[in-house]
Formats: C-alpha cells, sequence, structure tokens
C-alpha cells in the first residue's frame, strides 16, 4: 500500500510515541501528527542531526505502535522528506497539547521554551505504507 488508510489516521491521531529514522540515522522517539493529506509531520532545530541526515538523504520512515495492554497493532510509514520552514511553532503547540498537560506550569515553560528556538517542519510523503492489527 501507498497510502494511509482512514483506519490508519484514527490510529496516528492518538497520543503515540513515534520513531523516525532518517537515512544513516538512529531511530529516534518523537511527536507526530498525521495529516488528512496523508502525510507526517514532526517538527525540529534546523541544526539538528536529522535535518543534516534529509538534506543529504530525503528518506524517512516512521513506525507507530500501540501501547501495552492493547492488542498488537503497529503502522509504518516511509518516504521522501521535505523540510518546511512555516508552521513549525504551530505545529509544536499542537503536538505539546496532544502529549502534555499545559495547565502544569513546568510543561507550558517547557513548551515556551522550544516556542523561543527556531524550528523548521519535517513532511513525509509516504510511498510505502505498512501496518498490522491482531
Amino acid at each position: 500500500m501507498t497510502a494511509l488508510t482512514d483506519e490508519d489516521l484514527d490510529f496516528l491521531r492518538r497520543p503515540l510515541h513515534g520513531f523516525l529514522t532518517v537515512a544513516g540515522g538512529e531511530p529516534r522517539p518523537v511527536w507526530f501528527e498525521a495529516t488528512a493529506e496523508g502525510t507526517i509531520e514532526l517538527f525540529t532545530e534546523p541544526d539538528s542531526p536529522k535535518v543534516r541526515r534529509v538534506r543529504r538523504d530525503p528518506r524517512a520512515s516512521i513506525v507507530v505502535a500501540a501501547p501495552v495492554g492493547e492488542r498488537e497493532r503497529w503502522v509504518s510509514a516511509a518516504g521522501r522528506v521535505t523540510l518546511e520552514e512555516d508552521g513549525a511553532h504551530d505545529l509544536a503547540k499542537r503536538l505539546a497539547a496532544r502529549y502534555w498537560d499545559l495547565d502544569d506550569p513546568a510543561r507550558a515553560a517547557d513548551l515556551d521554551g522550544i516556542l523561543a528556538t527556531d524550528l523548521v517542519r519535517l513532511v513525509i510523503h509516504p510511498d510505502e505504507v505498512r501496518r498490522y492489527a491482531y
């Protein structure tokens, strides 16, 4: 399959961690957002190792699995990555609200720290999607 299904998108809209691998890099746990257009978006600093790797080889994959206690399920998406200069701060705000309790002053301060940095969006355009559900 080359596209995320509606069922995949429902699963990926949950506050789960993904494991991102860029060409030449090690898997890293990340926050992510699956879009209605079928892309996967992340944010990072423009001088991060993953951005340097993507500039050399614009391929990446992400694997997202259901947490312990749920029936086994995972979705993997791999494809070309684009770096986008706009929208990263808005994405960071949305994802922080999804993953953290922003009523907690410590988490709100963490988000302020993230928003004070330069950020870019990494957008994965899947050309291969695999999935498993038990």
